[in-house]
């Protein structure tokens, strides 16, 4: 089983900012989760849980450049940190255990 306490909502960001790569912000992140999964996410909930996982080491930011679009604001991009990569690999590897795992008879299911 896994060692790390990783949330539902912590490893869905974790796996997206890996989806991005080098597109990692705030909003993209927020989009591609809500993209992927039509599921709402508000950027309150979104901030926290980026600055939770950059807290507990997994992932870090750096700013990028300034743009005239954003008034001279700079985005924070996200990316795993080595850490943060073991965790969702070991995440991964706990996750397909648990399913092999599931008798093939417990998945069968009868519609009446």
């Amino acid at each position: 089983m896994s060692k790390y306490a990783l949330g539902e909502f912590e490893e869905v960001v974790m796996l997206t900012v890996a989806i991005l790569y080098d597109k990692a912000y705030g909003i993209s992140i927020k989009e591609e989760i809500e993209t992927r999964l039509s599921r709402a996410v508000s950027v309150g909930a979104m901030r926290t849980t980026l600055k939770r996982l950059e807290k507990k080491g997994l992932l870090a930011s750096e700013f990028g450049e300034a743009t005239a679009v954003r008034g001279g604001k700079r985005k924070r991009y996200f990316k795993l940190t080595q850490y943060g990569k073991k965790v969702l690999i070991d995440t991964m590897d706990t996750r397909r255990q648990l399913w092999d795992a599931i008798p093939a008879v417990a998945l069968k299911f009868r519609l009446t």
